[in-house]
């Protein structure tokens, strides 16, 4: 068994990749990343990749028709991956999360490629008041991320058959520690700010409400949707991955920070702008489909993993937010210094743009 994992030098890729590990332990695992954020480490023993047998570099836009020869299961994680990005990016969130997945699910089925992952987002659901969202609830997209992975679970499910099946995985936010690690995500903010400061500002009035998974979880469902069968959900499904246990408001969030590391103050904006982006959602389809998968790791845990992750890295910085450990400082830095383009290609010959085949062992 072969399976191409797409974007997996980012922030969940290191869980997703020692999950399937576990799972094939005799599969011939493949990434395929621009290869952005591959110096963002934290924590880390050694290269997550090398429990991969190979590593391509290259961007998504441009994938190798080659690395879908013999392919079994595509996943594809590679996108431009949060709001702050997409805003400053928004034709380059465009091309890469939906004319770049298009494409790749396209070249894929023609390839043989008989099942096709895609990582999508509960945040499709923007705002909501009325209840849980569930996969036949409206959607109301309010960023470019957002709307890209609308647009794109439209077209995979016109391509989805008999012999390409499509798992559309609508995540709940991502939190956790990982060798990659991201601070630009509400709950490791939380953390990181309690740990290096003392102290969680909440920039709204902490009402909104959030779905949150441990990245840990989100590996399993993407290992649960690689070898789901196609009785088990059909040709196509586009399923909300998270628990009912894990719906939070961010001031609650922020209180539950707060009970694992005693002494963090919290500071709520009463004033601030409603933020719009505020929903629940339901996961009653995923727990019957994956009652296998379901997630494991609760709230305090998560939290208890960050703080000990962070400290063991010795990490105290509370001007965290300029630093490296934010997504959008690394491009704003890459672009600065003239390596990027503004398309978000690499501009430097010393960087490659395409690697045929590298051995992972590095």
């Amino acid at each position: 068994m072969k399976i191409l994992i797409t974007g997996n030098m980012g922030y969940i890729g290191p869980s997703v990749i020692r999950e399937l590990r576990q799972s094939y332990p005799y599969a011939t695992l493949a990434g395929y990343d621009s290869g952005f954020f591959a110096s963002c480490l934290a924590n880390a023993d050694f290269l997550p990749e090398r429990r991969m047998d190979y590593q391509h570099f290259g961007d998504v836009r441009h994938l190798p028709e080659s690395l879908l020869e013999g392919t079994d299961a595509v996943i594809h994680l590679a996108a431009i991956s949060n709001d702050p990005i997409g805003n400053m990016f928004e034709d380059v969130t465009y091309e890469i999360n939906y004319l770049a997945t298009v494409e790749l699910a396209k070249r894929a089925r023609a390839k043989g490629v008989r099942s096709f992952v895609y990582a999508s987002s509960c945040s499709m659901y923007g705002h909501a008041e009325d209840g849980a969202r569930t996969e036949l609830s409206p959607l109301n997209p309010l960023t470019a991320y957002a709307k890209t992975k609308v647009f794109s679970e439209r077209q995979l499910e016109q391509l989805a058959g008999k012999d390409f099946k499509v798992t559309s995985l609508r995540f709940s936010t991502a939190c956790g520690m990982s060798e990659r690690l991201r601070l630009d995500l509400v709950l490791n903010d939380f953390v990181a700010s309690a740990v290096a400061g003392g102290r969680i500002t909440i920039l709204s009035d902490g009402a909104p409400w959030r779905p949150l998974i441990n990245i840990k979880d989100m590996a399993r469902a993407i290992d649960w949707a690689v070898g789901r069968s196609v009785e088990n959900g059909g040709e196509y499904v586009a399923v909300n991955v998270g628990s009912s246990r894990w719906n939070y408001q961010v001031k609650d969030l922020a209180r539950a920070v707060a009970e694992v590391i005693p002494g963090t103050g919290i500071s709520i904006n009463p004033n601030a702008r409603p933020d719009k982006r505020s929903y629940k959602v339901d996961f009653s389809l995923y727990e019957r489909l994956a009652p296998g998968h379901q997630p494991g790791v609760d709230l305090l845990s998560t939290i208890r993993e960050l703080k000990e992750g962070l400290e063991s890295m010795g990490f105290n910085d509370p001007d965290f937010r300029n630093s490296r450990f934010i997504r959008l400082n690394v491009l704003r830095d890459f672009r600065e210094r003239g390596i990027l383009s503004e398309k978000l290609e690499w501009v430097e010959k010393s960087v490659p743009a395409s690697v045929e085949r590298q051995e992972a062992a590095i």
